[in-house]
């Protein structure tokens, strides 16, 4: 029996880029079952959807429910259509190549896994990793030293591209919404782990998604880095997530390398402002603190 899969894809404001999924994703030798795309933007994508070579749910969404409630309506969507697995996509993210699905799934059942996801390169530069993997140590984004591990257990870089069996939702649950953007595929990795979900990345398939190099600032070597956001809306998600999901999974060692290499940064770079900002947003994450609709925070 074949396995069917269904798509569970988000947007805002990327047209052109949710042409460029849709019609990768109508070009897979593993033909989904299904496509939802929820649609948060200014402007709707309706007209791309209806021209795409595949069907596809068209779910418009009047409020901007961020990544994790985009991803969570989209998931619901994928897993209203009786889909056995739901194929996670960002809107400026697609497969490499016609194999990928086909190849994720291919991976599971050999591995006897609930959950894969494949590498994630940088447009243009395939051979460049998007976001760097630690290896013996050592951070890279180069493709050639982490492509011939073939898998790497229990680590993924979500959302983009994960393979999810349905089953999977029902034991762990939905994207948090409440973590609006950065840090809810984080959650939702250390929930697998403590459900004993098996899961890992499979290295010999890529997807094609924007590099996040310019976050990354080494603080000691490729020992010790920290992410810092380029936009001040995009910090304060990034800064106030990490510390809830700090208190949340008691994750002493991302406690100790923050609290060591942020304030090493920021003083390093002279940037008192910036220091205080990280330490206010990181703290009321770790105490819960700032949540609510968006237009109430302030960035």
């Amino acid at each position: 029996m074949t396995d069917t899969v269904a798509v569970a894809a988000v947007t805002f404001d990327r047209p052109e880029d949710v042409r460029t999924l849709l019609g990768a994703l109508a070009q897979q030798t593993h033909t989904p079952h299904a496509i939802a795309l929820v649609d948060s933007g200014t402007q709707e994508v309706r007209n791309i959807a209806a021209e795409a070579p595949a069907e596809v749910t068209y779910v418009r969404s009047l409020a901007n429910l961020g990544g994790a409630g985009g991803f969570s309506l989209a998931i619901l969507n994928a897993i209203a259509s009786g889909a056995q697995w739901v194929w996670i996509m960002d809107d400026d993210a697609h497969p490499e190549d016609p194999a990928c699905l086909a190849t994720l799934l291919e991976a599971a059942k050999a591995r006897n896994l609930d959950v894969v996801v494949p590498l994630i390169v940088a447009p243009g530069e395939p051979t460049k990793l998007s976001f760097p993997f630690r290896i013996d140590g050592h951070l890279t984004h180069d493709r050639s030293v982490v492509e011939p591990l073939g898998f790497i257990d229990n680590v993924g870089q979500f959302f983009n591209g994960a393979l999810i069996r349905t089953d999977v939702f029902f034991k762990v649950g939905l994207p948090d919404l409440r973590l609006f953007i950065r840090g809810d595929e984080t959650d939702f990795m250390l929930r697998l782990r403590e459900a004993k979900v098996k899961f890992g990345t499979v290295t010999s398939v890529a997807l094609s998604h924007p590099a996040g190099w310019g976050e990354v600032q080494e603080v000691l070597g490729d020992r010790l880095h920290v992410l810092v956001p380029e936009t001040p809306f995009k910090r304060f998600y990034y800064y106030r997530n990490r510390g809830f999901l700090t208190r949340k999974h008691r994750r002493v060692r991302s406690f100790v390398a923050d609290a060591v290499g942020y304030p090493l940064f920021f003083l390093k770079k002279g940037d008192l402002k910036g220091l205080a900002k990280w330490a206010s947003t990181y703290s009321a994450g770790l105490r819960g603190a700032k949540f609510g609709p968006m237009k109430d925070q302030k960035f």
